[in-house]
C-alpha cells in the first residue's frame, strides 16, 4: 500500500506530484482541498501554517517543510507538540542560495549602480572597485545556507567572517559568535548578509543600533525573513549615507506593498523571495527516503528543535 502524503499549498502541487511519481512512486501525494478525508494521512508537507488542516489529520506523525525555514509552521500554535517537525535540506535548495549571496556580493563589491547611473546619461566614467581579499564580507548564519555561501565567496577570494549563536569553523573563514562578538564582528564587515533562522533572538536584529556598528556605507543583504530587519531603521540609516545599498529578498509583509517606501529606495534591490527554491525533484526524494528511515525505525533527519526554533 502506498504512504499518503498531504500537500499543502496548491499552487505549486502540479510540480510536487509529477516529482513523486516519477522518483518515488511508493508515496501518494494528495493536495489538499475542502472536504476530503485526512483521518488516516500520516504525513503533511506544507511551508505555512495550516491550523485548519491539523485537527482532521488524526494520524498525524511528520510534518515535512518544503523551505529551510520553519519559522512560520512553529508560530502556529495549534500545531501539535508531539508531532516532529522537519526542516527541508536539499542540494539544489543550497546551490540556489551560495549562487544568490554570491550574485548580490558581487553586485555590491562592484557597486554596479554606478555604472547603471553613468549608462543612463551615456557617460562613459572611470569605475574602479578594490580586489576581493581587499572586500570583507560577514555572514550572519552558518547553518546549511550560510556554510555553503562563505565556501563559495572563499573561492572567489574575498575575505569572510562568519556570526552565529554558538562557536564553530569553517574554512578560511574567520569565526565570532554569541552577542558578546558582535560588535567585533561587526567592525569591519562591509557587506552584510542576514542569512539567521527567525527566531525571539533574531527577531529585528537588522536595526538602527546594529547598523551603527558596521562600517561608513556598508551594504546589507537580508536572504533570511523580513522579520529580522527593523524597516523603518534601514530607511534611516540609507538616508543618513550609513548603510550605502541594500537587497532584500524577504519582507514583513509580503508581496511587498505597491506604495511601499523601499520600491523608490535610491540604491535598494528587491527581489520576489525568491533567492532559493526548493526543486521538487530533489525535495520529493528526500522526503521519500526521510520517510522510509522513520517507518523503519532508523529516525528522522534535520528534526527542528522547537525550543531553539530551528
Amino acid at each position: 500500500m502506498r504512504t499518503k502524503l498531504l500537500f499543502v499549498g496548491g499552487e505549486e502541487a502540479e510540480a510536487w506530484g509529477r516529482a513523486f511519481a516519477e522518483l518515488a512512486p511508493e508515496v501518494a501525494l494528495l493536495p489538499y482541498r475542502l472536504g476530503i478525508d485526512i483521518s488516516d494521512v500520516p504525513y503533511c508537507l506544507a511551508y505555512k501554517s495550516a491550523p485548519e488542516i491539523w485537527p482532521a489529520m488524526k494520524s498525524l506523525r511528520v510534518v515535512f517543510c518544503r523551505g529551510a525555514g520553519v519559522d512560520r509552521l512553529l508560530a502556529d500554535r495549534t500545531l501539535p507538540r508531539d508531532v516532529p517537525v522537519v526542516r527541508m535540506v536539499e542540494p539544489e535548495l543550497t546551490r540556489g542560495m551560495a549562487e544568490y549571496v554570491l550574485w548580490q556580493c558581487l553586485f555590491h563589491h562592484r557597486k554596479v549602480w554606478e555604472l547603471e547611473a553613468a549608462q543612463s546619461c551615456a557617460a562613459w566614467r572611470p569605475h574602479t572597485y578594490p580586489a576581493p581579499w581587499d572586500r570583507t564580507i560577514g555572514i550572519m548564519g552558518l547553518g546549511e545556507l550560510g556554510a555553503a555561501a562563505a565556501a563559495k565567496l572563499v573561492e572567489f577570494g574575498f575575505q569572510v567572517r562568519g556570526w552565529s549563536r554558538t562557536p564553530g569553523s569553517l574554512p578560511k573563514v574567520e569565526s565570532f559568535w554569541g552577542p558578546e562578538q558582535l560588535p567585533a564582528f561587526l567592525s569591519k564587515t562591509e557587506i552584510l548578509v542576514c542569512l539567521l533562522p527567525l527566531t525571539a533572538d533574531t527577531r529585528g536584529i537588522l536595526n538602527a543600533s546594529l547598523f551603527a556598528q558596521l562600517p561608513r556605507g556598508a551594504s546589507l543583504i537580508n536572504a533570511a525573513r523580513g522579520g529580522h530587519l527593523v524597516e523603518a531603521d534601514l530607511s534611516a540609516a540609507m538616508a543618513s549615507g550609513q548603510i550605502n545599498a541594500a537587497t532584500l529578498d524577504v519582507f514583513e509583509t509580503e508581496p511587498l506593498p505597491e506604495d511601499h517606501p523601499f520600491w523608490s529606495t535610491e540604491r535598494l534591490y528587491i527581489t520576489p523571495h525568491n533567492a532559493s527554491n526548493t526543486d521538487p525533484r530533489s525535495g520529493a526524494w528526500r522526503i521519500a527516503r526521510q520517510i522510509a528511515r522513520f517507518e523503519a525505525g532508523d529516525g528522522l533527519e534535520n528534526v527542528v528543535d522547537r525550543a531553539r526554533g530551528y
